[in-house]
């Protein structure tokens, strides 16, 4: 350990400890946090339960949500990450079914977050002409009729979706769908109204249809009556908070990955994360280190470990928390990554929907992944490409395509596939051929 002096720009100077890490160390203590540092646990003969589940998403702090289905659910993949093959059913009952233990909630974008964060996310529904964009926040002035109609609905029948809601005015000739040269997305002023009043927090997910449409009713009716009835808490102390929940989820961060972890980068936020992280310092929850070879300030979180090793393996979806925050990857793991989804196919690098594939402390390889659950024999998932990091010695390609192989093979197991095939694209498709992971 060595004196130093943290300076935190617009918060002053505050003393504190620099403890140093080295870079292996900064891995580790990150994986850690992630419950991506060992092996799963054998699978129980019932796999993880609700309690499991449970402890997961609190100790990530949110699943981010996205559309995008071409493998499974974006919030879907990275419990199975951590826990292996898992009851999906259970992530919906835990928002869906009282007692509610997840919501959703505009977090680092659309996310399941534990219930009881909700409250720490009031700033932003209040300030939601500096976080939403247009097509929402412009709601309020641009529908008003259709926003007094979508009140009143909701009062009277409950939770709806915007296909629904938008029949339903239909009905009174109060709304329209946008013509396709409109700027945006193709919503209707229902689904407009819709996503400004659970943006500012007047109306709640009450869960998915069976069609992963969200189901909006009123927070008296979904939400449990702890959160409904907590105190105000200022938006000092949910900036703080919430800087907190990313320091911990991290382990081991720079001020720039906690900021993305809950978008903390609007706004009132730009004034008051600077205090936040300095009053987290001077009382001892957020640690500053020096991690060898990488430019700082970083910080611990203080319950943050130090494995002595990292020893597991996972496919990391390009959703994952560990994969967020895209420099702070290429920092600590030396891998440059980017999501390829809105890349026209031509010019496409390593493929549509990429998993890193983390092995130990290290990423190791990444594959394009789909579940094509049209192929005989019961469907299969398909290896697309499959590609050595330029880290991966050509001497360790078949030992990373062996254990890559096993993490396929449960995989495909969990989504009820029945077959890995592997294409022929990609400097590991070879080995990983070879490595035979469909059986």
């Amino acid at each position: 350990m060595t004196a130093a002096t943290v300076v935190l720009p617009g918060a002053g100077a505050v003393k504190a400890r620099t403890e140093r890490l080295s870079r292996s160390q900064a891995r580790r203590v990150a994986l850690a946090a992630q419950g991506l540092h060992r092996p799963r646990p054998p699978r129980p003969t019932r796999g993880p339960g609700e309690r499991q589940v449970t402890a997961t998403v609190r100790r990530l702090g949110l699943l981010q949500i996205d559309s995008v289905n071409v493998l499974a659910r974006a919030h879907l993949v990275p419990l199975f990450s951590r826990l292996g093959p898992y009851d999906v059913g259970l992530l919906d009952r835990l928002q869906s079914r009282t007692p509610l233990q997840l919501v959703e909630a505009w977090a680092h974008e659309a996310s399941f977050v534990p219930v009881e964060t909700w409250p720490l996310l009031e700033w932003r529904r209040r300030d939601f002409r500096d976080h939403a964009w247009n097509a929402i926040s412009s709601a309020l002035e641009n529908h008003p009729a259709e926003l007094a109609a979508v009140r009143a609905i909701l009062a009277e029948r409950g939770p709806v979706t915007a296909s629904e809601m938008h029949e339903l005015l239909e009905v009174d000739g109060g709304t329209r769908r946008p013509a396709k040269e409109e700027w945006g997305w193709n919503w209707s002023a229902a689904k407009r109204v819709l996503e400004y009043l659970f943006f500012t927090g007047e109306v709640v997910s009450a869960g998915r249809s069976l069609q992963f449409e969200r189901l909006f009713d009123l927070p008296e009716r979904v939400l449990p009556r702890a959160v409904l009835d907590a105190p105000p808490v200022t938006d000092a102390e949910a900036i703080k908070g919430l800087l907190e929940l990313g320091a911990r989820a991290h382990g081991v961060a720079t001020v720039r990955d906690l900021r993305d972890y809950f978008r903390l980068r609007r706004g009132i936020t730009n004034a008051l994360v600077p205090t936040a992280v300095a009053e987290l310092v001077e009382e001892g929850v957020l640690v500053p280190v020096d991690v060898d070879g990488l430019r700082g300030p970083w910080y611990r979180h203080r319950d943050a470990a130090v494995p002595r090793r990292a020893a597991g393996t996972a496919l990391l979806s390009p959703f994952d928390p560990l994969v967020f925050e895209r420099t702070r990857l290429e920092e600590l793991f030396g891998t440059t990554y980017r999501i390829e989804i809105y890349v026209p196919a031509a010019k496409r690098v390593h493929g549509y929907y990429v998993l890193p594939f983390l092995e130990d402390e290290r990423i190791t390889a990444r594959v394009d992944l789909k579940a094509d659950r049209r192929a005989v024999g019961g469907g299969v998932l398909r290896v697309q490409s499959a590609h050595a990091e330029p880290s991966l010695a050509a001497a360790d390609y078949g030992a990373t395509a062996e254990r890559l192989a096993v993490e396929l093979r449960t995989m495909a197991g969990w989504l009820g596939l029945g077959d890995v095939v592997v294409e022929p694209a990609g400097n590991l498709a070879g080995a990983l051929g070879a490595a035979r992971p469909g059986g």
